[in-house]
């Protein structure tokens, strides 16, 4: 069940959190309420995690059975290439 919270600071520290939380592609809401979460030592669930749109947007990107040895040796080539 969800509730409603309300929640008096410096407006300078709202303005803040609130365009640290559009970078981050969430709400003001999700960021508080992930952080009141992560302090009360309780952790999202499969169930009940749901990604920021930048993670949904990535998943799947790398495969599960990828060598981390042949991806390290991939971007060291890239790297190589682009700065050399």
């Amino acid at each position: 069940m969800e509730t409603k919270l309300t929640l008096r600071m410096d407006e300078n520290i709202i303005h803040a959190a609130k365009r640290h939380a559009r970078q981050q592609g969430t709400s003001l809401s999700k960021l508080i309420a992930d952080y009141l979460q992560l302090i009360s030592g309780k952790r999202a669930t499969p169930a009940t995690f749901k990604p920021t749109p930048v993670l949904a947007e990535i998943t799947g990107v790398l495969s599960k059975t990828s060598d981390k040895k042949n991806l390290r040796n991939e971007y060291h080539k890239y790297l190589q290439e682009k700065y050399l």
